[in-house]
C-alpha cells in the first residue's frame, strides 16, 4: 500500500495524462481513449459487477445500516421522513400530466433534458443578474415559455420576450414538478451520511471539521448510481450553479444561497414541507452548497475505479505496468495489485483531486445525452431528437414567419450547433496502428 511519504513526482506522473491508447483485440485500428472510456464500458457492459465496484467502496467510506444501505439499493422501498401534507392531490395532478407525454411534470428523459437545456444556455450568459434564482418573474411569461417547452418548441430566448427571472424561475419549477428528486429518494440517507463525515484529531476521536477528502470521493461514487438521464441533468445544473456563484460579486447569489433555493426541488422528498424534515434541512442545505462548490470534482471517477475497469477488460498486466500501481507494491507478487487499488492513500486521492481534465463537465452531459438519444429504439421522438442536434441554422425558418415568442435570430451558436459541436468534438479519436496520432484542431 502507499504511504503519505511517496513521492509526490510520482504520484503526479501517474495521473497527469487522461488519454490513452487502446488496441481492441482484433482490431485493425487503435483508438485514443479518455481515461474514462472502460468506467464507462463497464457500467454498461457489466453492470452489475459496476454497480457492486461502486457500492462496495460508498460502505468503505460511509456507514450505511442495513435497511438505509437496502434502500440504496433499490432492495427495500426508501423510508423517508412522514408528511403531514396530503399528497392526494399532487398524485391526482401527476397522473394527468403523464397522460398529456408533457415535460413539466413528466419522469426525467432526454427529450426532456434537451428542452431544459434551452433554459441553461440562456441562464449561463445571464450570470450577472442580480437575484438570479431568488428574484421570481413574470407568472404570464413564464406560463407561455412552459407551453411552448411542453409543445417541444426549439426556442430563442434571445429575442428580448423573457427576462432571466423567467427562466430562472421556470427552471425551479420544472425541477420541483418532476415525480421524483434529481437526487432520487433512494439516495437521500447516504447524502445525509456523507454531510457527517468529518476529521479525527491525533486521539482518534471525532472533530467537527468537515473531512472534503472524503466527502468528494463519496459524492464521486454515489453520483455514479444516478440513473443516466439524472446524472446528466445533474451535471449541467451543477456546472450552471457552480458558475453563478463564481458571479457572486455581480449576482449576489453565493453556493450556500444557491443552495436554499435548490435543495427543495432536487433533493427533499416529494410531498415534504420545511417542518417534516425537522434537523436536516441544515444538512440538505450544506450538502447542496457542497455540490455546488466541489462540481467540476464530482462527476471524475476515482483512480481506483479507473484502474480496475481497465484491469476488467485487459487484465491485471495492465494495472502492473502502471507508475500509479505502486498502491500494490507492498505485495511482492503483484498478485494483490487490483484489490488494493481499491484503497488509495490520502496523497494519491489529493493528487487526483488536482490533476486537470480536458473536457468541462457541461460538454461531457451533453455528450452523454446524444449517446442516450442515439441508443433509443428507432421512433418518431428519437428523429425529432437528432434533427435537434443536427439541424443546422440556415435551414431554419425565417424571422419573420414565427410568433413573437418562437422566432430565431441567424445566430452562429444556436442550440442544436451548440450540441452537436460539443458532442461530436469529443467523441473518440481513431488513428492509425503503428502510428496513428490524434487529429490536430
Amino acid at each position: 500500500m502507499a504511504t503519505q511519504n511517496d513521492s509526490p513526482k510520482q504520484n503526479k506522473r501517474a495521473t497527469k495524462c487522461s488519454v490513452f491508447l487502446y488496441n481492441e483485440p482484433n482490431a485493425s485500428q487503435s483508438m485514443i481513449c479518455h481515461s474514462e472510456f472502460f468506467v464507462e464500458r463497464l457500467r454498461y457492459e457489466k453492470p452489475q459487477v459496476f454497480t457492486d465496484l461502486v457500492l462496495s467502496n460508498i460502505t468503505r467510506l460511509i456507514d450505511l445500516p442495513g435497511e438505509e444501505f437496502a434502500q440504496l439499493t433499490g432492495d427495500s422501498e426508501p423510508r423517508l421522513p412522514s408528511s403531514s401534507s396530503n399528497g392526494f392531490l399532487r398524485s391526482f395532478n401527476f397522473l394527468k400530466r403523464k397522460e398529456k407525454r408533457v415535460v413539466f411534470g413528466a419522469p426525467l428523459t432526454e427529450e426532456g433534458i434537451a428542452q431544459i437545456y434551452q433554459l441553461i444556455e440562456f441562464l449561463f450568459k445571464n450570470l450577472h443578474v442580480e437575484g438570479l434564482f431568488r428574484v421570481p418573474g413574470n407568472s404570464l411569461r413564464q406560463a407561455a415559455l412552459k407551453e411552448m417547452l411542453n409543445a417541444g418548441a426549439d426556442i430563442d430566448l434571445e429575442t428580448g420576450d423573457f427576462h432571466p427571472n423567467d427562466v430562472a424561475t421556470l427552471l425551479k419549477v420544472f425541477l420541483g414538478e418532476l415525480p421524483e428528486p434529481l437526487l432520487t429518494h433512494r439516495h437521500y440517507h447516504a447524502h445525509l451520511k456523507i454531510g457527517e463525515l468529518t476529521l479525527f484529531d491525533d486521539n482518534g476521536d471525532k472533530t467537527n471539521v468537515p473531512d472534503k477528502e472524503r466527502q468528494i470521493e463519496s459524492f464521486q461514487l454515489l453520483l455514479m448510481l444516478l440513473p443516466p438521464a439524472n446524472r446528466s441533468l445533474l451535471k449541467l445544473l451543477l456546472d450552471l450553479l457552480h458558475h453563478t456563484a463564481r458571479n457572486q460579486h455581480a449576482n449576489k447569489m453565493s453556493a450556500i444561497n444557491l443552495a436554499t433555493m435548490f435543495a427543495p426541488h432536487i433533493i427533499w422528498p416529494k410531498n415534504m414541507v420545511a417542518r417534516d424534515l425537522q434537523g436536516d434541512i441544515e444538512k440538505l442545505n450544506n450538502g447542496v452548497a457542497f455540490l455546488i462548490r466541489h462540481s467540476q470534482k464530482l462527476f471524475k471517477a476515482p483512480d481506483y475505479i479507473k484502474d480496475y475497469a481497465k484491469a476488467h477488460f485487459l487484465g491485471s498486466k495492465a494495472l502492473q505496468s502502471n507508475d500509479d500501481m505502486l498502491l500494490g507494491s507492498g505485495s511482492d507478487d503483484g498478485s494483490g495489485a487490483a484489490v488494493a487499488s481499491a484503497y488509495p492513500s490520502p496523497s494519491v486521492r489529493s493528487n487526483t483531486e488536482k490533476s486537470s481534465e480536458s473536457l468541462s463537465y457541461t460538454e461531457t452531459a451533453l455528450r452523454e445525452l446524444y449517446q442516450q438519444v442515439n441508443s433509443m429504439p428507432e421512433s418518431a421522438k428519437k428523429k425529432k431528437l437528432i434533427r435537434k442536434f443536427e439541424k443546422q441554422p440556415g435551414l431554419t425558418p425565417s424571422a419573420e414567419s414565427r410568433s413573437p415568442f418562437t422566432r430565431r435570430h441567424q445566430r452562429s451558436r444556436s442550440f442544436s450547433g451548440i450540441i452537436k459541436k460539443k458532442v461530436l468534438g469529443s467523441q473518440l479519436l481513431v488513428g492509425k496502428e503503428n502510428g496513428g496520432s490524434p487529429p490536430s484542431s
